[in-house]
């Protein structure tokens, strides 16, 4: 009997684990998955209900309102801002549009792991670059990885799982030294807890280079990680092609409008944020006290570089009360949370066995 063929790719394709997530009934902080430990701000919450009576309606398709918001946020035109389920959702678009079969995407690893799993279901091939031995992308060797058949550069700053953000002057130097027709993706997730002042201005940065996108998210520092809402920020003419290969309706009415609320209220969520970066510095003053050598995270975590005592350390921490992201072999990736569930991390490193 014939079977219906899948595609050859998805045999090779590597999972994407999600953090854990908290048993129902027990008690536990969730540091496993970068997210804001702080619920939405009222107002936000507000706009969900009030749009939660339209759901029976298709979404805004071009998620106008959201769209000009974000330009009028960053100094761009609203022509230049693509929405979709996510930044994760938003890069498989941008693969779509400008990776054919067998072009290569050049990106760090360890990075963010939806980036293999983003570029076989593209069809691209993966070139993957190490990252230094302190966490750092290794900028100089993604230039030269650079061949003809390289479609994209990804480039994710703050590194996701370790943590350093690149800095301009070296962003500078790649830029110049990457052709003008391989597109450039700055990965901007996590740009909204970056404080080294050496670190590049996004938008001015896509300013003096045509072939630059920035993504960015509203998952992590303004807290909508349950509603998925991300977009790019390109050249006009990109971001028109990113928008004809994003999803139709891809953003629900209730994220747009979450999303609106959530800019409207920029002051009082960087707040927030400046909280989670505080916080941020205690556990790596603490780690450090303790002896660890962690990379200097300009992320809302904070990287353990473990190797193969990662599972035995995320056992224990989880033991504790605390659910931390394991990357079997390589290390720990621990999200910043409450004073609380840093005071519970801290006891747990300063008691592990190294």
């Amino acid at each position: 009997m014939k079977h219906v063929r899948l595609r050859p790719a998805l045999s090779t394709l590597p999972p994407y684990v999600p953090g854990a997530r908290v048993p129902v009934g027990a008690a536990a902080f969730k540091l496993s998955s970068n997210e804001n430990p702080y619920p939405p701000l009222p107002s936000v919450v507000a706009a969900i209900a009030d749009g939660a009576v339209d759901v029976n309606r298709y979404p805004d398709m071009y998620a106008t309102e959201l769209t000009e918001a974000v330009a009028a946020h960053l100094g761009v035109q609203p022509d230049q801002v693509v929405a979709g389920t996510g930044s994760v959702a938003v890069l498989s678009h941008i693969l779509s549009a400008f990776c054919d079969a067998g072009d290569q995407v050049v990106y760090p690893w360890r990075s963010f792991e939806a980036y293999p799993i983003a570029v076989t279901l593209a069809g691209a091939q993966s070139v993957q670059v190490p990252v230094q031995a302190d966490g750092r992308l290794d900028l100089p060797a993604m230039a030269a990885a650079v061949t003809d058949r390289t479609r994209v550069v990804l480039v994710c700053t703050p590194n996701n799982p370790t943590g350093p953000a690149v800095r301009a002057d070296e962003l500078e130097t790649f830029l110049a030294a990457v052709p003008s027709d391989v597109l450039v993706v700055l990965d901007e997730a996590y740009v909204e807890f970056v404080r080294d002042p050496q670190a590049p201005d996004g938008p001015t940065v896509l300013a003096a280079h045509p072939n630059v996108v920035l993504l960015r998210t509203f998952s992590k520092a303004y807290g909508l990680a349950g509603l998925r809402v991300g977009f790019a920020v390109a050249d006009a003419r990109l971001a028109a092609g990113i928008r004809s290969a994003s999803t139709p309706f891809g953003v629900s009415h209730l994220a747009q409008l979450a999303g609106v609320a959530s800019l409207r209220a920029t002051d009082e969520l960087l707040d927030r944020v400046d909280r989670i970066v505080a916080e941020r510095t205690r556990l790596l003053t603490g780690l450090r006290e303790q002896g660890w050598q962690v990379p200097d995270s300009q992320a809302n975590f904070v990287w353990l570089p473990l190797g193969d005592d990662a599972m035995r350390f995320a056992q224990q921490a989880t033991a504790a009360g605390v659910l931390v992201r394991p990357f079997a072999g390589d290390g720990v990736r621990v999200s910043v949370g409450e004073p609380e569930a840093t005071d519970v991390v801290l006891r747990v490193t300063g008691d592990f066995g190294r």
